[in-house]
């Protein structure tokens, strides 16, 4: 019942960019996000109840950095030998700007909350519903993409918003019969949704100014928001809370999370090295169903026919909204 949908829409993608090499790739890439994003939630859920969504943040936080130092790294080198391209110089140096600097700053303290929101979300409206909600970025993203960046919104988009947003709504009511799932955990799951997309858009226009690059924010972000929980966690909570860090039966938890986060993050910017955004987009509107998959397996959890219809609702909307962004831009260019 899964793999239908989930077949046919990577046809359809393999077909709009005609799988030439660049796109093998980038759907490999995409695939594999796909998967791990799906997983996420699953490993969130799976943790003991010991372990609190604050101390489950902040080690995971952690994780993350360590991931992505080397890709750090190594691309600061890289851009450190090839200081002839303006570009590069510019990257280097971009973060030293006072504005930058504060960005960073809110960057470290967002990323201190949304991920322990994300933890209480998941557990609240459980891995599949949750991933679903997720969704709703796309959403944001034209929202803050108009207020921000002045980037214009097309009726389609809006009516194909809207039709998302009834995907969503008939999902997690299980087909408008349910309205007690909107709990909560809906709630805390949106906002997490719009803070993060918020914190996508300012450091896009940062990027688009060659300021600041991706392995740079992400490992910066995480070991701020990591090092500003775990203090927090120390002064306030117990110690003995603490120390369930160092048992290897529970840090299994904290590694999982941390790996599969920080890698779904660099196999999502490899995907983008490959792809455009617009098709890397469709492909990672797939995740509800490696979320139901993991689910389902791993914790027992039902995937309903109400799902699947809510599913193929939001990748349809999303595939009409990328597409219009898409065609958007090329009259741009035209004109």
């Amino acid at each position: 019942m899964v793999a239908g949908p989930l077949v046919k829409t990577l046809q359809i993608v393999a077909a709009v960019d005609n799988l030439d090499s660049n796109t093998k790739k980038g759907l490999i890439f995409g695939t594999i996000t796909v998967f791990l994003v799906g997983l996420q939630p699953v490993i969130a859920n799976s943790r003991p109840p010991i372990i609190d969504a604050f101390i489950f943040a902040a080690i995971t936080a952690l994780i993350e950095a360590v991931i992505f130092l080397p890709f750090y790294y190594f691309e600061r080198r890289k851009l450190s030998l090839n200081q002839e391209i303006d570009k590069n110089i510019s990257l280097l140096n971009g973060w030293k700007k006072k504005d930058n600097i504060k960005l960073f700053v809110l960057i470290g303290l967002s990323f201190a909350i949304i991920p322990i929101l994300l933890y209480i979300g998941y557990e609240i409206t459980g891995p599949t519903n949750s991933t679903i909600i997720l969704k709703s970025e796309i959403i944001f993203g034209l929202l803050f993409g108009f207020l921000i960046l002045n980037e214009k919104i097309t009726k389609i988009q809006v009516i194909f918003c809207l039709i998302l947003f009834t995907g969503l709504f008939f999902t997690v009511t299980q087909g408008f019969s349910n309205i007690d799932e909107l709990n909560i955990g809906v709630l805390i799951l949106v906002i997490s949704v719009a803070s993060f997309t918020f914190i996508h858009t300012l450091t896009k226009v940062k990027f688009d100014r060659n300021e600041l690059f991706p392995t740079q924010i992400v490992f910066i972000r995480n070991l701020m928001s990591g090092l500003l929980l775990l203090i927090i966690y120390i002064i306030v909570f117990p110690l003995d809370n603490f120390q369930l860090v160092f048992n290897p039966n529970y840090f299994l938890y904290f590694l999982f999370m941390g790996l599969d986060y920080g890698f779904s993050l660099y196999f999502w910017y490899k995907t983008l090295t490959f792809i455009q955004i617009g098709t890397a987009t469709i492909v990672n509107s797939l995740t509800p169903f490696s979320a139901a998959f993991f689910s389902f397996i791993i914790l027992g959890d039902a995937f309903t026919i109400f799902h699947l219809i809510g599913v193929i609702i939001i990748i349809i909307s999303i595939i009409v909204i990328v597409r219009e962004k898409e065609n958007k831009k090329k009259l741009e260019v035209q004109n």
